[in-house]
């Protein structure tokens, strides 16, 4: 991915992260609570086999398509 579009995108995962924020449900494994921007960053990588920085420039939009799946269903 180019460095201009790792940049959006990365600003769009943060978005995604603040969003989420107290909105992630409990889990025995975070008493301290979840992690909102770890958890956008892992649904990636587990989504698309790879970090966000390693994707082709042409899964830009379906990135961005995940990130407002993951907002509408928090889990």
């Amino acid at each position: 991915m180019t460095p201009e579009n790792k940049k959006k995108l990365w600003n769009e995962i943060l978005n995604a992260g603040d969003y989420l924020k107290d909105k992630l449900p409990d889990h025995p494994n975070h008493p301290k609570g979840r992690n909102s921007y770890a958890h956008v960053s892992l649904e990636i990588k587990n989504k698309f086999n790879m970090s966000y920085k390693d994707l082709p420039d042409d899964q830009y939009d379906r990135v961005l398509d995940f990130l407002n799946y993951l907002k509408k269903n928090p889990n």
